[in-house]
């Protein structure tokens, strides 16, 4: 993996404005050495897309705890591979049942994060998966 920190964009999208988690895990992100970009409450697939191409992220950490998982999640991921961007990846947690998650997963989302995970163990999931990605995405 080259020097360039990992970059992050941490989103709340939808009505959903429970953000505490989000912020958790954008502070545990910059305390391990991430460049985290957070975008607040009430954002839309097309404005987390938008932010993501701009702000070059290596990755999205979508939060939801508003039931909409099953809608966001697929949109993010089809205005990604629209725009070209689907080096990125879509990651985030929140309150998604198990079945959904299988779901998810097999539409191209990576590993979700349930409430309690520890924050080390998200770190090291970014860092294994971008570098994974990194060279093909940047080569």
């Amino acid at each position: 993996m080259t020097d360039r920190k990992i970059r992050v964009l941490i989103c709340k999208p939808g009505l959903d404005g429970h953000d505490r988690g989000a912020k958790v895990v954008a502070a545990a992100l910059r305390d391990a050495g991430m460049e985290v970009v957070y975008t607040g409450l009430r954002q839309t697939p097309e404005m987390i897309v938008e932010t993501a191409i701009q702000e070059d992220v290596d990755a999205i950490g979508l939060s939801l705890h508003s039931a909409a998982h099953m809608t966001i999640f697929p949109k993010v991921l089809k205005l990604l591979r629209k725009r070209g961007a689907d080096h990125i990846l879509l990651t985030g947690g929140g309150i998604i049942p198990d079945e959904d998650r299988k779901a998810l997963e097999d539409m191209g989302v990576g590993l979700l994060f349930g409430p309690g995970t520890p924050s080390g163990e998200i770190v090291r999931y970014l860092v294994a998966e971008v570098g994974r990605r990194r060279p093909a995405a940047k080569a």
